[in-house]
């Protein structure tokens, strides 16, 4: 049938939608139906009691070519759930999607919505969206579309579990990938990780297949050391500047021998592989699995870039790669599409103060737990205390450091009830049996497969669970160990717990740069600062800009296993877009 075009009489119909007793029993539809009526254009309004359904779908069909309307305005729901049902609907008998329209007045009238207000209010803010909504329909115009042909390459930004998962997916299609990492090597945080749950299976064993994949695959063009600097464009053309800092270590000579490593005078703090509990030199390969394996000189702390003076690497490397000339690059792509995997960062615990991190020294969090634990570690899976080198024969880990907090982030991060049992099973089955493990927490929240008798588990090798938060942690000046005062609500008592030592279970928040990033792309960012996606439950990887896709950590807290089916789900949107070779663009988004 051939599509009706911008006429001069603009023939609007409004079709609201009761959604059961959803919408229906928030507001007065009798009233909204009176009030329609009466709009400049209008000449047909109708309710459905699911506009939605088949025979809802149908009424508004028969509506259309009985009344000759040219215009359709659907009020019900959120955009994002049905705008290309009733697209597709109106399609069918003859209207350009372009004058079919959703709006939402659900979110004021539904029950348990965040944005539910009373009826006479949820009145009076429909009868606004519908007048706004109606006179936007009214002036509306056919947008000139132009067909774009689809750059077949992705951009990945993030070279995590996510990040590798989506970037092997859509290269295995025969895609060509561009894998961007902000570290000089891939592996993200599962890289830090020395076992996994709820299996207790070797993290680098399952990691180190896809970041090895990853370096070889013939479509996958790694790009580590970098950020993005700036895009440009639309779906099936973007433009990518990517800023790739110097490594002074040419990467096709160095053969990762560790020569250099082992020479370099410098040594300092390793705050990013050791999470500031161990040392490397200025020099460095980050570990021992590192992709790539390749060295890299930290100009912060290299003598030769702060004194002039040293250059021993150079003088030993048997490959001679280093390369102090070395400048920063600005590298331009073109991609049709970009997934955004930047995962997370731990919470800084130096904000509450109350549990005295960074002043305990034996106050450490699971992150700098999970190092310690790890054989290819800075104490090679030995857990000593950090002030004294001793092992530790009691250890109290404190759940929701910055989770599930007013003062800090009001959400649960999904992981730490369950990287706390995991590490507690490490520390007494395989690294200190002898020692009481404590865990305080407000709730042990374990849904996912396995994870609730994983919890038992715990319970029956013998790791003590107290039921409350502590209210501080206070330090014996002579010993070094740590006084928590907590209640257990289970008991009914106030305790004084005395450790060695302190494991902080810290929430996992948005990854440096994401709101740069998020500025650079475009894409929204929910309340939390996490990627924010289209829809919480059906779109729940892409976001407002057509082409650009989240996965894994970047869009809220979560496990390995749900970061890899996002990652999958992402790597198929890409792919469901860039297999049709060209789509249709409006014309004034598309550069000459």
């Amino acid at each position: 049938m051939t599509m009706l075009q911008d006429r001069k009489e603009k023939r609007i119909g409004i079709f609201i939608c009761r959604c059961g007793k959803n919408i229906a029993g928030g507001v007065d539809i009798k009233a909204l139906l009176e009030t329609s009526r009466k709009l400049e254009g209008v000449v047909f309004v109708a309710d459905n009691k699911f506009s939605c359904s088949e025979e809802g779908q149908i009424a508004i069909q028969d509506a259309i070519k009985d009344n000759d309307l040219n215009r359709i305005v659907v009020v019900a729901c959120d955009r994002s759930l049905h705008l290309l049902t009733f697209q597709h609907c109106g399609k069918k008998v003859g209207i350009d999607p372009a004058f079919v329209d959703l709006i939402d007045i659900r979110k004021w009238t539904m029950f348990g919505s965040p944005n539910k207000v009373d009826e006479k209010q949820a009145l009076i803010n429909s009868q606004r969206l519908i007048e706004q909504a109606t006179k936007r329909m009214r002036l509306k115009r056919i947008v000139p579309k132009v067909s774009v042909e689809v750059n077949q390459s992705v951009l990945v930004i993030g070279g995590g579990v996510a990040g590798l998962e989506a970037s092997l997916d859509l290269a295995d299609k025969g895609y060509k990938v561009h894998l961007i990492e902000r570290l000089p090597t891939i592996g993200g945080k599962m890289a830090l990780l020395y076992k996994v749950f709820p299996t207790n299976d070797c993290a680098p064993c399952i990691l180190a297949p896809k970041t090895a994949y990853a370096n070889i695959h013939p479509d996958i063009n790694l790009l580590t050391n970098s950020e993005i600097a700036n895009v440009e464009g639309h779906i099936g053309n973007f433009s990518v500047v990517v800023n790739q800092k110097p490594k002074y270590v040419d990467e096709k000579k160095c053969t990762g021998c560790g020569l250099c490593t082992e020479k370099c005078p410098t040594t300092v703090i390793d705050d990013e592989y050791s999470r500031g509990i161990g040392e490397r030199k200025a020099i460095y390969i980050p570990y021992d699995q590192a992709i790539p394996r390749k060295a890299v000189i930290d100009s912060q702390n290299c003598l030769f870039f702060q004194k002039d003076i040293c250059r021993l690497c150079e003088k030993v490397c048997p490959a001679q790669a280093i390369d102090f000339k070395q400048e920063p690059k600005a590298i331009e792509l073109k991609v049709g599409a970009i997934i955004v995997a930047t995962g997370f960062d731990e919470y800084n615990p130096d904000q509450k103060v109350e549990y005295g991190y960074r002043r305990y020294g034996n106050v450490i969090t699971q992150f700098q737990l999970a190092r310690l634990l790890d054989i290819d570690g800075p104490t090679k899976g030995k857990l000593l205390r950090p002030t004294d080198k001793k092992e530790p024969r009691s250890i109290a880990m404190i759940q929701c450091v910055g989770s599930r907090d007013e003062n800090a982030n009001g959400y649960c991060s999904s992981v730490c009830c369950m990287y706390a049992l995991k590490h507690a099973q490490i520390i007494k089955e395989m690294v200190l049996p002898d020692a009481q493990v404590y865990i305080c927490y407000i709730d042990m929240r374990t849904a996912g497969k396995g994870f609730e008798e994983y919890y038992r588990r715990t319970r029956e090798i013998g790791i003590n669970f107290i039921h409350g938060r502590p209210s501080e942690v206070i330090e014996n000046n002579k010993t070094k160990n740590l006084i928590l005062k907590v209640e257990d609500s289970d008991v009914g008592e106030l305790i004084n717990l005395e450790a060695d030592l302190v494991v902080l279970s810290c929430a996992t928040v948005p990854s440096q740069g994401t709101k740069q990033l998020a500025e650079l792309l475009g894409v929204n960012l929910d309340v939390n600062g996490f990627f924010k996606e289209l829809h919480p439950k059906l779109r729940p990887v892409e976001t407002n800009i057509r082409g650009i896709y989240i996965c894994g950590s970047a869009q809220g807290p979560k496990d390995i296993p749900d970061s890899i089916i996002q990652a999958k789900a992402a790597a198929s949107c890409a792919d469901s877009e860039l297999r049709k070779g060209e789509i249709q663009l409006p014309e004034a988004i598309v550069k000459k």
